[in-house]
């Protein structure tokens, strides 16, 4: 039978990492677990042995349940039934394959009925969800709401909510309204005190909320009457048991069908404040978003997974004068270049999510007990290369899953087009991912500051000091001269005096940083495996030259008066 998970020894070279000892050592906390929890794994090899046979089970239902369903989720989608949102048929047959292999609180500690995972092995469970289906991967993977909830919330509320979505109660964040999509401080849904009731009282509307008939939501407020920016706006638990709160709307989407996408409205909705007034977009959705965005990432790679298989079936069995398309160089280089995206992507996507889970944890620890001056260096850092890597991931591996999917229908030619077969909507699906939780644009902000101060310069100048085998090393040397032509790239763009002009190369800038990061990645993951990654290190070392050297011809020709010519008639 087929298997989401073990199909792809990709995904257990991931888990396999050298980080991962590390990783797993700060999560179990020395292995304490084990005296109080019979699940609880004794060592690092324990641990990885239980992380594989999760992501075994879940593969065998991505690949044997989730994904034979995906057609009929597509074509039914969720409807709207008295003020309810109510799923596709076969989405209650995925939820319950789902709680009944008990994948949920996937990250949450044991104490509150957690599996007390690493992120990374959440990343991977999200990757094989989203290969058989994006939209039912959306509906599971927003349990790692939790996680704000865990880390801002007051202990009452860990205990009386982190259980019910262990046990697989659903979530979603209540974040964007009519009038405040990317810009939240434009949030105006009032958060009142109610003093009779001592509680907080909800009113007004949110649009496009994923999954916006959950059990239990996380809600951006305006609780600071008379203003009008961030700092008014503070982070609200609701319980739907509560009630206060109905679908207006059901979203009719391109693609994610399965996944629904709500408009509420809050009419006197008792709610529960989380962490403090005034923090709410400033602190709270900050990491909230930082998670969602490593979640699109992890989507993104699935889709892309699951595209390169389709076109790679069919280019094995379609024939064109007397040959099969799979010989045929154009219909082969795209292949290849589809399998390298897709590893490029795996390979940010698993080394970010291996920097979050090393600060996030230790984090955790430092509520627990003061951490070392070794231990606080070793936050700082990860903290940093987390944030920096974070919009990268997101960007370059939703923007990858969307070409993936748009080349998969290419290599199936006029079939492709055809509603029969699964490409398109993976096609459909893949739009979505480089616009929601920050559009590719805002990641390209939010990356910048690392561009421009160094950050990313000096992780490259780092990385190139790591030894490669030796069949790899004339592809380092030309990651060299990428990385000495991106600093031209980078000085060139800075010595614009106009801020407009600046933040238009940016994009060019984001784009050779991605390439070269990925390019170092692969190399890396090749000199630990060639069998998997060599061939993927040279063609994608190949694809960033061309990428790399294209955008520093643009920056270098770019004149500040040439901006006028790209703006809005």
């Amino acid at each position: 039978m087929a298997n989401y998970y073990s199909d792809h020894p990709e995904l257990e070279f991931h888990l396999h990492h050298p980080l991962m000892e590390r990783i797993v050592e700060l999560k179990e906390r020395g292995y304490t677990d084990k005296e109080k929890y019979e699940d609880a794994p004794v060592d690092l090899e324990d641990a990885l042995q239980n992380y594989d046979k999760v992501l075994e089970i879940a593969g065998d239902i991505a690949a044997n349940i989730i994904a034979p369903n995906s057609e009929s989720v597509d074509l039914e989608g969720p409807h709207l039934e008295n003020g309810r949102m109510i799923y596709a048929s076969k989405t209650f047959e995925n939820i319950e394959a789902i709680n009944k292999a008990g994948l949920n609180g996937v990250e949450m500690p044991r104490r509150y009925g957690g599996l007390n995972f690493p992120i990374t092995v959440f990343s991977m469970l999200s990757e094989i969800i989203s290969a058989a289906d994006s939209g039912f991967q959306n509906i599971w993977s927003l349990q790692s709401c939790i996680d704000t909830l865990y880390e801002f919330g007051d202990e009452e509320q860990r205990q009386k909510y982190i259980p019910r979505v262990c046990a697989g109660e659903s979530m979603s964040m209540d974040l964007t309204e009519p009038d405040a999509g990317s810009d939240l401080q434009r949030v105006m849904l009032k958060a009142t005190f109610d003093e009779k009731e001592n509680c907080w009282r909800l009113n007004g509307v949110k649009r496009f909320i994923t999954n916006g008939d959950s059990d239990i939501h996380l809600v951006l407020a305006r609780s600071e009457e008379g203003t009008h920016d961030g700092r008014g706006l503070s982070m609200f638990i609701y319980d739907k048991r509560n009630g206060g709160v109905d679908v207006r709307h059901i979203e009719h989407k391109l693609g994610i069908h399965g996944s629904p996408t709500c408009e509420l409205t809050y009419k006197n909705a008792k709610a529960e404040l989380c962490g403090s007034t005034r923090l709410g977009l400033i602190k709270y959705v900050m990491a909230l978003m930082n998670g969602a965005r490593l979640g699109i990432a992890a989507q993104s790679a699935g889709l892309s997974q699951e595209a390169y298989n389709e076109a790679l079936a069919y280019a094995k069995e379609r024939a064109q004068f007397n040959t099969k398309i799979i010989d045929m160089p154009p219909v082969y280089d795209m292949l290849a270049r589809m399998k390298a995206k897709l590893d490029a992507s795996r390979s940010l996507l698993y080394q970010t999510s291996r920097y979050v889970d090393i600060y996030k944890t230790l984090e955790d620890i430092q509520r627990e007990r003061p951490l070392t001056p070794e231990e606080r260096a070793e936050l700082k850092r990860y903290s940093r290369l987390a944030d920096a890597f974070t919009p990268m991931s997101k960007g370059m591996a939703s923007e990858y899953s969307n070409q993936n999917a748009y080349d998969a229908i290419s290599v199936h030619g006029g079939s492709g087009f055809i509603m029969e077969y699964k490409c398109q909507r993976l096609y459909r699906d893949a739009r979505i991912f480089s616009i929601y939780e920050g559009t590719t644009q805002l990641q390209v902000v939010a990356a910048g500051r690392y561009i421009s101060n160094g950050t990313y310069l000096n992780i490259m100048k780092e990385m190139l000091q790591e030894e490669v085998i030796d069949s790899l090393k004339p592809l380092k040397a030309r990651v060299e001269t990428l990385v000495e032509k991106f600093e031209q790239g980078v000085a060139a763009v800075k010595a614009f005096e106009s801020q407009d002009v600046q933040d238009f190369l940016y994009r060019r800038l984001y784009d050779m940083t991605g390439d070269i990061l990925m390019s170092l990645l692969l190399l890396s993951d090749a000199s630990r495996s060639a069998e998997l990654f060599e061939k993927s290190a040279n063609i994608y070392v190949r694809m960033a030259e061309a990428e790399v050297n294209g955008h520093l011809a643009y920056i270098n020709g770019f004149q500040a008066e040439d901006l006028e010519w790209f703006k809005a008639r």
